[in-house]
């Protein structure tokens, strides 16, 4: 009986082309990209020629490209993004990632379409309904824990994708407006002020402060290292790492680090696969302590917990490396183990609670000379170290080699040479050499290393994307031959198989929807539901959904509603919690920073909180289009 392997797939961001590339050296089985236009990372757009030379790259190695187009999108955008959707496909995109329903009423190319987390899929009903209108892959939210992961696998077939690294969006993705009421700009267009990443003054219902100047709505980074084998046995089969705005070394670091998990896993685990082919070799280990990060949580993964918040601050404050112990003209010691480099960043908590960071000019052993000698530092500070200049250093060159395996077979015929390459996907090449008939051929003076000499040669892939198993040889007599002939031979056949690896990369197929679809879950749909043009408004309507509020963008006052829902609580963290303090109420609670303030309710059944606000005064829509070029 065959096995049934199940393929995991390692995604990993590209801010650009290049970083794409650099993902799939180390590991990616498939990466994620903004196109020109209507990706949910302003700033972090591609145009169309950059992402045909990522897909040229990744196919040779049957990795994938999946394409943002998930914003929400205006009645005059829909044309552009339609014809957007058929140059990415033409560019040969493998998927597109969307939350407008509205491109599902249009006539959109043959690929596959990925639900993005904006569509907030965190219940089977709703999984199952995307899946039924046409979607592939569904990205779950964020929040979803490994029982609520378990329950919507066992009621659907679609492929599941999960978040395992990155920063964490503190709302519920899609159901945030915060940014939209307090600058004009929408996070469902890609363009998030970040209000979460703020200080705040928590304040309770009688007027008492719970906390002062802390980033309370400022998540952890999450972290699912310890956790890959219960999602993929949860029913996850695509694991995303987060960073479409992250610099390389982030990527080149993260990447490699969940290509070494899932392997391991792979290993030990005959039933699972890769998703892509070849194997990466690195000149560095993979450390993700070493690369930005707000401190790690597992976030929801095992249910709620404490400590999920980076409350002291959303910058990166790095390794505990020591504890100061003496101040210097210029200099300081610190009483550390692991070495410092020339170049190093370190940083500490003032006495306000605040980060100081500091470049470090020279290291004497652990006697540091910073670039300039910060007056808050004392005697007895914690230092933590967010840049190491070494590892940066090599990051910065080539890191990663990624090869595919290949078996090379070689003959002789009548009048020459055969050399035949099958690659571990079985994708063959042959080439042959005429070199005159066989009555004038030689026989090798030294047999035995003629032999190993000719293996050699045909086993050398140099710079190419090949390694070579063992070269078997079908020869009749140990010839003599020219070894300028054998590297022809091998030349050609690798070219040759380079380019059916290519032509044969397995393009997904766009999913056909079920012919009686399951009905969409809700029939009304507040301004939560995120409808911004008519198509998305025919689509729900033709989905059983009978009342359709407009998208909060519209810019119509809606009066004070909630601005955020997340699934992190305030009272919780503070112990507040009325279900584990038995006598305490969900009083609302108050968020202060400057002039603004944010009301907290808090529904204790769904286990959320609401940020409840509503549009400043003066706050003008910017709502202006992205052509695609």
């Amino acid at each position: 009986m065959t096995r049934i392997q199940h393929p995991l797939e390692l995604l990993a961001p590209a801010k650009n082309a290049d970083f794409g590339i650099e993902a799939i050296k180390h590991g990616a089985d498939a990466v994620y990209i903004g196109g020109p236009a209507f990706g949910a990372r302003y700033g972090a757009g591609n145009d169309v020629a950059e992402i045909k030379r990522l897909c040229d790259f990744a196919h040779r190695y049957r990795a994938k490209v999946f394409v943002a187009l998930n914003t929400i999108l205006r009645d005059d955008e829909l044309e552009d993004s339609r014809l957007l959707a058929w140059q990415l496909y033409e560019a040969g995109a493998d998927a597109l990632i969307i939350q407008d329903m509205g491109l599902l009423e249009l006539d959109l190319p043959p690929i596959q379409l990925h639900a993005s987390t904006q569509t907030d899929n965190r219940n089977p009903d709703k999984v199952k309904f995307l899946e039924d209108v046409g979607f592939s892959q569904v990205v779950l939210a964020r929040e979803c824990s490994l029982n609520e992961i378990i329950k919507i696998s066992s009621q659907t077939n679609v492929s599941l994708e999960y978040f395992v690294h990155g920063a964490l969006c503190v709302a519920f993705s899609g159901q945030c407006y915060i940014s939209q009421a307090h600058t004009g700009r929408s996070a469902n267009r890609g363009e998030c002020s970040q209000a979460c990443r703020l200080p705040y003054t928590l304040v309770d219902d009688k007027g008492k402060t719970i906390t002062e100047n802390q980033h309370l709505l400022s998540m952890k980074d999450n972290n699912q290292s310890d956790n890959l084998i219960d999602l993929i046995r949860a029913g996850v089969c695509s694991f995303k790492i987060e960073g479409r705005l992250k610099d390389l070394s982030y990527v080149k670091n993260i990447t490699a680090h969940y290509r070494r998990l899932l392997d391991d896993i792979i290993a030990k685990h005959p039933e699972y696969t890769r998703a892509s082919s070849g194997r990466s070799t690195y000149t560095f280990t993979p450390q993700p302590d070493k690369t930005f990060n707000r401190g790690y949580t597992d976030y929801f993964a095992n249910d709620r917990q404490d400590d999920i918040g980076a409350f002291d601050s959303p910058a990166f404050v790095g390794e505990l490396i020591g504890e100061v112990v003496d101040i210097g003209d210029g200099c300081f010691t610190v009483n550390a183990e692991k070495p410092f480099h020339n170049g190093d960043g370190v940083c500490f908590y003032n006495g306000h609670g605040e980060v100081v960071g500091m470049r470090i000019n020279r290291a004497d052993g652990t006697t540091l000379f910073p670039a300039e000698m910060p007056e808050e530092l004392t005697a007895g500070a914690t230092l933590f170290r967010n840049r190491d200049q070494a590892f940066e250093r090599a990051l910065e060159k080539e890191s990663a080699d990624r090869r595919i395996s290949v078996k090379p077979v070689f003959t002789e015929t009548n009048t020459g040479l055969s050399l035949t390459l099958t690659d571990e996907d079985g994708v063959t090449a042959t080439t042959s050499h005429d070199i005159g008939p066989k009555s004038d051929w030689q026989l090798a003076q030294n047999p035995e290393p003629a032999m190993a000499k000719l293996s050699e040669n045909l086993g050398k892939f140099g710079n190419t994307m090949f390694i070579a198993e063992p070269v078997e040889l079908k020869l009749s007599q140990p010839w003599f031959l020219p070894v300028s002939a054998i590297n022809a031979l091998r030349r050609e056949a690798t070219e040759k198989l380079e380019a059916a690896r290519l032509a044969s990369h397995p393009r997904p197929p766009r999913a056909t929807p079920a012919a009686n679809p399951a009905p969409y879950p809700q029939e009304e749909l507040t301004y939560l539901g995120n409808v911004f043009n008519a198509k998305a408004r025919h689509f729900y309507e033709k989905h059983g959904v009978k009342l359709i509020e407009e998208a909060y963008e519209a810019g119509n006052e809606k009066g004070m509603v909630s601005l955020m829902i997340t699934r992190h609580c305030l009272r919780y963290s503070f112990n507040l919690c009325p279900k584990e303090v038995k006598h305490l109420k969900p009083d609302p609670m108050t968020l202060i920073n400057g002039s603004e303030k944010l009301i907290l309710k808090f529904d204790c059944k769904a286990c959320e909180m609401h940020v409840v606000g509503k549009m400043k005064k003066g706050v003008k829509l910017n709502l202006g289009t992205i052509r695609p070029t």
